[in-house]
């Protein structure tokens, strides 16, 4: 009781004394400060604070702009639940952002809340970690565009020089468009180029082999284009170009299917576009299915047996005069 006012909570069974102190604490703090919003309920805490322990430790992210970014974008909707209302949460965002944002869009805002419920539960301040409860949008990124290189030629026929070095840098090595604009002087060497680990989406440092067609389009780098200049860029020449469903990351994906198409293995594909994972290499196992059929559809006419031709009808005899 604080000031003649009185207020119980009946915590779990088995809850620890410090959790019963610490409550304590916090519910002394709210009847003490009227102008507090709402006091703690055991075991539960606004999603606001949960997002606010995320963008806390969004701060040492390599991206902490981007995170943060997100984090803010569920703030609508966190401010009408608690922490043990994750699901409902979870449902109501979906709702509300299906058909204004990507999946990918809102899987990412849910993995923030769903960092800071995991952070609240590390923390003691919830009795389990609520965001186990946050289930993720189904995303369907599987794209199924692979350029020629005539295709990339015509492209970047209508684009600057420097938009051009990017084009064919990113066709050349399959590098993506943040590791592309991110080379440096230093990072070139004779043969290779070596992108640090800190530029790419890994964390891994990447090797890139320096082949006869990339050198020429290498004093272009650092580019001096920026991303964004890049980007519109590459809007304007896929229009000139009558391609206008062509997005620039299938150029990585084109790199792909061209070296395929040269009788290069997924191995070595996975490697020089610096996949950590087999299975992502796997989602190009389909192109090469279809060169082995084309291969083995060339032994199927050497085996079914072919339509016998008619032979032709013998020359007739001169009839007798």
């Amino acid at each position: 009781m604080v000031r003649g006012k009185r207020i119980h909570r009946i915590l779990p069974q088995g809850t620890p004394a410090r959790d019963a102190k610490r409550i304590e604490a916090e519910l002394r703090t709210g009847l003490e400060q009227p102008q507090t919003r709402k006091a703690t309920t055991p075991g539960d805490i606004p999603m606001t604070a949960a997002l606010g322990l995320y963008t806390r430790h969004a701060k040492h992210l390599r991206s902490a702009t981007s995170s943060a970014y997100h984090a803010q974008r569920l703030a609508p909707w966190a401010e009408r639940y608690m922490a043990s209302q994750a699901r409902e949460f979870c449902a109501h965002v979906v709702k509300d952002m299906r058909g204004h944002y990507a999946p990918a869009t809102i899987n990412r805002s849910l993995a923030t809340a769903k960092k800071g419920l995991a952070l609240a539960w590390e923390q003691n301040l919830t009795p389990e970690n609520y965001g186990l409860r946050i289930r993720n949008v189904p995303v369907n990124n599987k794209r199924e565009v692979f350029l020629t290189v005539d295709q990339v030629r015509e492209i970047a026929s209508h684009c600057s020089i420097e938009a051009q070095a990017a084009i064919w840098f990113a066709l050349l090595t399959g590098a993506r468009r943040g590791e592309i604009f991110q080379i440096q002087r230093e990072h070139i060497g004779a043969d290779t180029i070596t992108i640090p680990s800190s530029h790419t989406k890994t964390q891994r440092p990447r090797v890139v082999p320096i082949i006869p067609a990339l050198r020429p389009w290498l004093k272009h780098f650092p580019l001096q284009i920026t991303v964004d200049g890049a980007k519109t860029a590459w809007r304007r020449a896929r229009v000139a170009a009558d391609m206008e469903h062509v997005n620039f990351h299938d150029l990585r994906h084109s790199c792909a299917s061209i070296l395929l198409g040269l009788g290069v293995d997924l191995y070595t594909i996975g490697k020089i576009l610096g996949h950590t994972n087999t299975q992502t290499t796997q989602r190009y196992a389909h192109l090469q299915i279809e060169q082995q059929r084309a291969a083995l559809n060339k032994l199927s006419k050497l085996v079914l047996p072919t339509a016998k031709k008619k032979k032709p009808a013998p020359p007739r005899k001169a009839a007798r005069a």
